[in-house]
């Protein structure tokens, strides 16, 4: 693992005040997210890792604003938030080290403001959230809020096809990612009075939402969790063509963070029902094993390209 500082020196961060603020990000996510940070900090090639840093950062600093304490006062904090964000996007600058990151690594990554911009007014809906009545609901809430965000951090990826491709290729880890974490989520939601699974989805399988809310282990339940579990696989399992978008020393990275959702979705599966008492938590041991399955399989597909090549 190359130091911090070496990893500023190859990312072009330049400027006693910008290595700063990037080194406060870091600080940042090393608390709010030590295992993303980590895996960023080992997989990630050097030169890329403060972009991956900042990116992270700025959505766990965003949801940290949005998530605690009453809906009034979430959402005049992100409002507050916002607007330091779109002035920062207007003007180029900002008086918070973390914006003035972002908007560094955004300019050198060349990734569009208008993720965002989506992201932003996302997030401001989702300050109130109404659940989904259906699949059309939550695909709308993967195009405004989910997909935005990952393109916020994963966007900034070099890619070797088109930026549009690149980003479809980003919706379909945001949509089996997204519907995976309502599954790992769903028992901390069920207790703060939200319910994240689409209601026609409950309706399909005979469930209700006190079902959920009590915690039963019914037939209906049971279904229901296996079949969401089984969409969000298909997606991550479509999604698995980001691996050949990005350049070879990209791959263990993103291979680890598909993993890590299997991986979660595995534990699902291995829960049932339970999910809706208590939330899915990763395994440490089994982490390990992700990211270096993740770095093994990189290589091997490294090595098969070069006898290709050759």
């Amino acid at each position: 693992m190359r130091s911090w500082g070496r990893c500023l020196d190859l990312a072009g961060v330049r400027g006693g005040a910008l290595r700063s603020d990037y080194t406060l990000a870091e600080r940042y996510l090393r608390r709010r997210e030590f295992a993303l940070r980590g895996v960023v900090r080992v997989l990630a090639p050097p030169e890329f890792q403060p972009h991956a840093v900042v990116g992270a950062a700025l959505l766990c600093f965003t949801d940290d604003i949005c998530d605690r304490g009453p809906a009034e006062e979430r959402t005049a904090r992100f409002e507050t938030w916002a607007g330091h964000v779109g002035a920062a996007l207007d003007t180029g600058t900002s008086h918070h080290p973390l914006l003035r990151a972002y908007l560094h690594s955004a300019g050198e990554r060349g990734l569009s403001r208008h993720w965002a911009d989506t992201y932003l007014a996302g997030t401001r809906i989702d300050l109130d959230f109404p659940g989904f009545a259906d699949e059309g609901a939550y695909q709308r809430y993967i195009d405004t809020l989910t997909w935005p965000g990952i393109m916020l951090s994963t966007g900034l990826t070099p890619h070797l096809v088109p930026d549009k491709q690149f980003a479809e290729s980003c919706r379909l880890v945001a949509d089996g990612a997204q519907r995976a974490d309502l599954l790992t989520d769903l028992s901390d939601d069920l207790r703060d009075g939200r319910l994240a699974l689409p209601r026609s989805d409950l309706a399909r399988y005979g469930v209700t939402r006190e079902d959920l809310e009590q915690g039963r282990d019914t037939p209906g339940v049971r279904n229901l969790i296996a079949a969401t579990a089984a969409t969000a696989r298909e997606a991550l399992l479509e999604a698995d063509r980001i691996v050949g978008e990005v350049p070879p020393e990209y791959r263990a990275l993103v291979l680890s963070l598909l993993g890590l959702y299997h991986h979660r979705l595995d534990n699902v599966s291995a829960l049932g029902a339970a999910v809706t008492r208590r939330p899915v938590r990763d395994n440490p041991v089994e982490c390990v094993r992700v990211l270096n399955r993740a770095r093994r399989d990189s290589r091997n597909e490294s090595l098969w390209e070069n006898a290709q090549d050759r």
